[in-house]
């Protein structure tokens, strides 16, 4: 049985080299204003991560707010694509890039991460018949 609405620390994506090797093997799209980095594994495992620009958020403040909400509402929907991965019997290593300019919203974050995971969905049942 899943556990449901956890985000531990055994499903963050923090290895650096996993990290370089998703910038550089990984496939990605945008969901404005969302860039999302993804590959598929041959391990069982759902593994993300999030980032925002230093660039647009010159406080630390407002960029650990970002990595905050997008965390949230990665922990409330991820559950679908969960169950998803365990039945093709693969994982997931996924990193989200905040690209806007000004502090999101929490329900437009929450909304745009529905979709991200909606996609995310349909590319691994397309992909993994």
């Amino acid at each position: 049985m899943l556990k449901q609405f956890t985000l531990g620390r055994n499903e963050r994506l923090k290895s650096r080299k996993a990290i370089d090797g998703l910038f550089k093997n990984g496939k990605r799209f945008t969901a404005d204003p969302f860039r999302v980095f993804y590959a598929i594994t041959n391990e069982v495992e759902l593994k993300f991560g999030t980032g925002a620009s230093t660039r647009n958020f010159k406080k630390a403040v407002n960029r650990n707010r970002i990595k905050r909400l997008v965390r949230e509402a990665y922990r409330l929907q991820k559950n679908p694509l969960e169950l998803i991965l365990k039945e093709k019997g693969k994982g997931l290593h996924l990193f989200i890039i905040y690209t806007g300019k000004e502090l999101p919203d929490y329900q437009d974050v929450y909304t745009i991460l529905n979709t991200i995971l909606a996609k995310l969905s349909a590319i691994i049942d397309e992909r993994i018949a």
